[in-house]
């Protein structure tokens, strides 16, 4: 049945990479706490529309060189106004 689905490899492509960026950005805002960094990962994937996949190599072997790169400069943009 579709309890015995596994919905757990279901992930938006955009949290590790967000997550990645607000660590890596942190050091230049001395001013934001750490236990504030998961609401600030929050307010960026807020930001970005979701891309729902299960498997990474999926959405890239997928993607365009431009796809690939409008999304850093969206995944950037977002990290940086949260």
């Amino acid at each position: 049945g579709p309890m015995s689905t596994d919905f757990a490899s279901i992930h938006n492509h955009h949290e590790s990479a967000v997550l990645e960026a607000v660590v890596t950005t942190h050091p230049s805002y001395p001013g934001v706490r750490d236990e504030w960094l998961p609401d600030v990962a929050c307010v960026a994937l807020n930001r970005l529309p979701p891309r729902y996949i299960r498997h990474t190599v999926d959405l890239v072997f997928y993607l365009s060189e431009k796809e690939r790169a409008d999304n850093e400069r969206a995944l950037h943009d977002a990290v940086a106004y949260a």
